[in-house]
């Protein structure tokens, strides 16, 4: 629902020119679409909510500059890469990882998620060791602790949890697209930490992601990772997902968390380090929200590279 002289949103939207390569590349079933720079050991960058490939805009040249190749993603339903109505569960989108490195030509990667794509990061690690080098997670516990907070923490992480809770309603992401899908802005004000949220910059990079959210198909295929993971509590696959994530992590991992994080609380994240036998850091970040890559750009970029590098 847009505005008249709007006029429709596609996904040429989200092909902004810059200092990177737009390509398309076949994996697992799907087209993705992908934004490349440099060369070099590759160093894979996965989105979170409701954000796409542009989250990482200012960190591909710099990492790219560093000697390594930098590759952000659209996620599948987002940006635009397909949209296909399934394949949101967690199985498939780590294997959507999977296949995406394979399909870059390269051996294995280091993989840097936030939010959502953190989440991801955790399960494309665990279900496909060999795949991932080393993980970079900003602002996402491991999926367990995740979900044990939701569970035994009402006041905390449950709560924390109740904007992605409204996901499970049938058609909510008409209420997300709805006045050039505002709440989209919303949800980065009410989880970004306020030095961010108050800066210059945030006004054009919430307009982006409003913009990007609008793409025919995208709200929905954004909620419906959100609806399989509560979905998946009660249902056979889920506990099997359960099973499989409870082996521990092989990757060295480095885990990125902003102490002003209010949709994944600190005390939830804390202790994701339980599920990883490699070499493991926590490092949690003053003043700083749900969105590390863009509040605190020079540590985070620091961080990985100094992650890659060793």
């Amino acid at each position: 629902m847009t505005d008249q002289h709007d006029g429709p949103i596609d996904e040429s939207c989200v092909l902004t020119d810059g200092p990177w390569t737009h390509r398309f590349v076949g994996a697992n079933g799907s087209r993705f679409h992908v934004v490349e720079a440099g060369t070099g050991p590759m160093v894979l960058f996965l989105h979170g909510f409701p954000e796409f490939w542009w989250a990482w805009h200012e960190m591909l040249p710099a990492v790219a500059d560093a000697g390594f190749r930098a590759v952000a993603v659209d996620l599948r339903g987002y940006g635009a890469t397909d949209k296909p109505p399934r394949g949101y569960d967690g199985y498939t989108l780590a294997a959507d990882v999977a296949g995406l490195i394979r399909a870059l030509g390269e051996r294995s990667a280091t993989l840097v998620g936030s939010g959502a794509g953190g989440l991801l990061g955790w399960t494309a690690a665990s279900f496909h060791p060999k795949l991932v080098r080393r993980l970079v997670v900003l602002g996402a516990p491991h999926p367990l602790r995740l979900r044990a907070g939701i569970f035994a923490d009402p006041r905390g992480q449950f709560s924390a949890a109740t904007p992605t809770l409204k996901f499970q309603l049938p058609r909510y992401e008409h209420m997300l697209t709805r006045d050039d899908a505002v709440r989209v802005e919303h949800m980065l004000r009410r989880w970004g930490g306020r030095r961010w949220v108050e800066s210059a910059a945030f006004a054009p990079y919430a307009a982006r992601c409003r913009e990007a959210m609008r793409i025919p198909q995208a709200a929905f295929c954004a909620l419906e990772t959100y609806r399989w993971a509560f979905r998946s509590v009660l249902r056979l696959h889920g506990y099997r997902f359960v099973k499989l994530m409870q082996k521990p992590l092989v990757t060295p991992t480095l885990q990125l968390h902003g102490a002003e994080d209010v949709a994944s609380l600190p005390r939830t994240a804390q202790g994701s380090g339980r599920y990883v036998i490699a070499p493991y850091e926590w490092r949690l970040l003053d003043g700083v929200g749900h969105f590390p890559h863009l509040e605190a750009p020079d540590v985070v970029l620091g961080e990985v590279l100094r992650w890659a590098k060793s």
